[in-house]
């Protein structure tokens, strides 16, 4: 196979999925490691690929780019949903309890599916504040599909809104979030990485998050596959801080087994 060739159908795989190892693309096309890292160079020379440690990602899967709630609310909407629907499992059919729902267009999935579980007849819950589902959110959608639902209580947290994910950030926020103590967190990420753990590409939404970690008891993360082994700008939580992640593919050796070794538990929707 002539350099060029092989270096396309490297693109390919990288377009693909987003990101491909050095290991990897050696196994696959029967070549050294070096001749991997050539072929990259040449492929980053071209702007076809973003070179990082240990292999390559997309171009625009820089540690800084984030795409608007609206944008990200369209993509991938079978896997999330399939994702919703595995962590809707973890909150009991008992409504009484507290969960906090992150911003995301996951966990809005998740939020819509909590709505229709409770709209069920046979699902609604005796009259009484002590029979109701406390939510805590900072996020505006979310709060929006919730409000008025029956056997729903519902607490947004307050602070400057950031247009681009249409939720509550800021100190105000974080000393709310520290203020909390939630049975389940279901926090989303745009990046999980074996090394640098959960990040964000903002630092606000990082603090805010990060504030979310650390108050649940319990942290469940929804991310689909396009999340895994991503590195954006700031990290907000250690792979060690988590309880569960849900996806929709195996992850990487690597980051399987970073998350093996954290204790973490992981559920293939």
């Amino acid at each position: 196979m002539f350099a060029e060739e092989r270096q396309q159908l490297i693109a390919g795989l990288v377009a693909e999925s987003g990101r491909a190892s050095v290991t990897a693309l050696a196994e696959r096309f029967s070549i050294t490691t070096e001749t991997v890292r050539r072929d990259l160079a040449a492929l980053e020379s071209a702007g076809t690929v973003r070179r990082v440690h240990g292999g390559a990602v997309a171009p625009d899967r820089i540690s800084t780019t984030e795409e608007s709630i609206l944008e990200r609310t369209v993509q991938r909407q079978p896997e999330k949903l399939r994702i919703a629907e595995a962590a809707l499992a973890f909150i009991p059919q008992s409504p009484a309890g507290s969960i906090l729902v992150d911003a995301g267009s996951t966990t809005e999935a998740l939020a819509d599916l909590i709505a229709l579980r409770l709209s069920d007849p046979s699902a609604a819950p005796d009259s009484g504040s002590e029979n109701e589902l406390v939510v805590i959110t900072h996020a505006i959608p979310i709060a929006a599909k919730l409000a008025g639902e029956p056997g729903i209580a519902l607490h947004l947290l307050g602070g400057r809104v950031r247009g681009l994910t249409q939720a509550a950030v800021g100190q105000s926020t974080v000393e709310a979030a520290r203020r909390i103590r939630p049975d389940i967190a279901f926090i989303g990420a745009n990046g999980i990485h074996s090394a640098f753990g959960l990040s964000t590409p903002d630092p606000e939404e990082a603090a805010v998050k990060a504030a979310f970690v650390q108050s649940a008891r319990r942290i469940v993360v929804l991310a689909d596959s396009s999340k895994l082994d991503a590195e954006t700008l700031v990290q907000f939580a250690s792979l060690k801080d988590l309880d569960t992640l849900i996806t929709d593919s195996e992850p990487s050796p690597e980051l399987a087994a970073a998350l093996a070794d954290a204790g973490v538990d992981v559920v293939i929707a």
